[in-house]
């Protein structure tokens, strides 16, 4: 494959076709019953799919950015939604500051494990009393023979449950107001569960993957897991951050898609004073505004992608990509709510898990306030407000 354009042609069709065989009520069950979706993770293994962006060399299959949030909309469109784009993206993203500046050896013993489904990792980043404010993040490692010693917590930790590694960020010298983002380290840790404490969160959505507090108390962790050089975690992390970003925006785009296809073709089948509810233009504009709005978003999405993988700045695009993304799953979603009426309430018509799951997104990975914050002062350069 050396055409992108065809690419991702390619990776659209094949994963659009292995992600629906788990239908809608696959995801019923497993949201109902608050199990981990295996069989659809091993399937993606199977498939090699779970290597989308691992090199080759690693036992990945070296593919861009662009192809890999592609494989996550067609996820999300399936009626996998936040569950199934959770269970996957995250051999996606939070393997890149570890591609990219990790050591050869640990790039050679974790990333074929990735890759092949074989390691579950989990993202310990955000904190309780720090938020979006990465900067005033509290867990400390402490440098001691042999490697560090971590304790802290952290907060919306999903994989956490069932993960054998962390890729971790502790503060390892102290904050400067002069550079509030240097002095953090980032750790690719064991989940020691004798050092770290696993609390669940019960939430609104996505209740397939678990989200968690840690609680760690003198992890150790060895020399040679420290990722890069000491001090300049943060920045490593901008690697997984943004590809973070980008693939969240797919991800709603799938959302509000599979939401127009199941209100389409109920408003085609449903009738009401003796004629289908979609030929009222009350319903049907609605529905193609969101139509609309959903293949622009993802042209914006795919633009940042390009960007990332040319290797050009894109934090202004994936931002933007995140936020349309959002913005318009959730507007699809909600629209599709409204035209099921009633049954929209009713589990088995699905709508109401995808309308749970796509409002996850105006909050995280970061809300859709904080986007236009940094937009107004980074790209139009006006005043800051905090």
């Amino acid at each position: 494959m050396t055409d992108p354009e065809s690419n991702v042609e390619i990776v659209r069709k094949a994963t659009r076709e292995l992600a629906r065989k788990f239908d809608h009520d696959y995801w019923l069950d497993k949201d109902r019953n608050h199990q981990y979706p295996w069989e659809f993770v091993k399937a993606f293994a199977a498939g090699g799919w779970l290597g989308a962006m691992i090199p080759e060399e690693y036992g990945g299959i070296g593919l861009g950015l662009e192809e890999a949030a592609v494989m996550m909309g067609e996820i999300s469109a399936s009626g996998a939604g936040m569950a199934g784009g959770s269970a996957i993206h995250f051999y996606v993203f939070p393997p890149a500051p570890v591609v990219k500046y990790g050591s050869e050896e640990m790039k050679r013993e974790f990333l074929p494990k990735l890759a092949a489904g074989e390691l579950l990792m989990a993202f310990g980043v955000t904190e309780p009393d720090a938020g979006v404010d990465t900067s005033r993040i509290k867990t400390k490692a402490t440098k001691v023979e042999g490697g560090w010693k971590v304790n802290g917590k952290k907060v919306f930790i999903t994989n956490a449950q069932n993960a054998q590694k962390i890729l971790l960020l502790a503060r390892t010298s102290p904050r400067r107001e002069d550079k509030p983002l240097y002095g953090m380290s980032l750790f690719l840790a064991d989940m020691d569960r004798d050092a770290i404490t696993v609390r669940e969160i019960e939430k609104l959505g996505r209740a397939a993957i678990d989200t968690n507090e840690l609680f760690i108390d003198d992890l150790f962790v060895p020399e040679d897991r420290l990722v890069g050089e000491v001090d300049k975690g943060f920045y490593y992390l901008l690697d997984g951050l943004n590809p973070e970003r980008i693939v969240v925006g797919m991800e709603g785009i799938g959302l509000g898609r599979a939401a127009l296809d199941i209100a389409s073709e109920y408003a085609k089948n449903r009738v009401v004073f003796d004629r289908p509810i979609g030929q009222n233009q009350a319903v049907a504009h609605p529905l193609a505004d969101s139509w609309i709005r959903l293949e622009a978003a993802e042209g914006m999405v795919l633009r940042a992608a390009r960007l990332f993988d040319e290797g050009k700045p894109c934090g202004p695009e994936a931002a933007a990509a995140k936020y349309l993304g959002a913005e318009g799953g959730f507007e699809a979603c909600d629209r599709a709510f409204s035209t099921l009426g009633g049954y929209a309430y009713a589990k088995e018509y699905h709508v109401e898990r995808l309308w749970r799951e796509v409002r996850l997104l105006r909050n995280a990975p970061f809300s859709q306030e904080m986007v236009r914050n940094y937009i107004s002062q980074q790209v139009l350069g006006l005043p800051r407000s905090y």
